[in-house]
C-alpha cells in the first residue's frame, strides 16, 4: 500500500512565547486530523518560538486518491494556518509505494 506524506514549514509571527506556538500547532494538528482523518505530527524540537514543522500522512490502496487527497490537506493547511495567524514558509509531498 502506498503512503502519502506531506511536511509543512510554518512561521507564527504573533508568537510571543511558547505557549502561543503550541496554541497554533495544537489547533491546525487537531483540525486536520478530524476532517481529514490522517496522522499529524510536530517534528522539530520546539527551539524557536515562531516557526513550527508538521508532519502529514495518509494510507490508502489507491495511488490517485492519495494524490488527490494529499494535494487537499495541503490546501487545507494554506486555509488553516491564515485563519490562526500562521504562513506556510514551504511545503512538499511525497507518495512512498510500497
Amino acid at each position: 500500500m502506498p503512503i502519502a506524506q506531506l511536511t509543512v514549514e510554518l512561521e507564527i509571527p504573533h508568537a510571543q512565547s511558547i505557549k502561543d506556538r503550541r496554541q497554533v500547532v495544537r489547533s491546525m494538528k487537531d483540525k486536520l486530523r478530524r476532517h481529514y482523518n490522517c496522522s499529524v505530527a510536530e517534528l522539530d524540537d520546539a527551539l524557536l518560538w515562531n516557526r513550527a514543522t508538521l508532519g502529514i500522512a495518509t494510507i490508502s490502496s489507491s495511488t490517485s486518491y492519495l494524490t488527490a487527497q494529499i494535494r487537499e490537506i495541503d490546501r487545507a493547511c494554506h486555509r488553516l494556518s491564515t485563519g490562526l495567524g500562521a504562513l506556510v514558509l514551504d511545503s512538499w509531498a511525497d507518495i512512498v509505494p510500497s
